[in-house]
């Protein structure tokens, strides 16, 4: 049944395998530089990018992005925070619910389990507090379980803080 010659294939078909696999694993390593110091970033090496320091970035008045904040406009960018959270009061999901977020304790919904760091954060959620937050959770709170990369762009992080206070409290 097995005959030299199929033999011959058999471990030669194992051998092409094992090297295409080997040789893949080395393409991804050299194109992909994976962070050890923060699992689960991946910095690409085969480009290069160039940064805008912060400080050529104009700042922008938050206050007024407020004034001017749409809650319809809020309700479709809130679309993003729908994954993990509920607006509506005791409904936990993924996240804590955002019942009443705006000038509400930080860390005080009951029965949720919150990361050490945000458990260890004192203050209410003001419209400045949620506004840093929104804009990059990961560095406004370093250790916070929430993944999401934020809202960069200042009139959504107001529309969405002008949607949660709109809605039906």
């Amino acid at each position: 049944m097995f005959d030299t010659m199929t033999s011959t294939k058999v471990v030669g078909s194992l051998c092409m395998a094992l090297l295409v696999f080997l040789l893949g694993k080395w393409a991804a390593e050299e194109i992909y530089h994976l962070d050890s110091q923060n699992p689960g970033v991946v910095e690409l090496t085969a480009m290069q990018f160039v940064e805008v320091p912060e400080a050529d970035v104009p700042e922008e008045d938050f206050s007024e992005l407020l004034a001017m904040a749409d809650a319809s406009k809020g309700a479709k960018v809130f679309n993003k925070c729908k994954a993990c959270h509920k607006l509506a009061d005791g409904e936990n999901s993924v996240g804590p619910h955002l019942f009443q977020i705006v000038d509400r304790q930080i860390g005080a919904v009951s029965g949720f389990a919150y990361s050490n760091p945000m458990s260890s954060l004192e203050g209410v959620w003001n419209v400045d507090e949620l506004n840093a937050f929104l804009k990059n959770p990961r560095q406004y709170l370093p250790g916070t379980k929430m993944t999401f990369a934020g809202l960069k762009k200042g009139q959504d992080r107001a529309d969405v803080i002008a949607y949660m206070q709109s809605e039906p409290q």
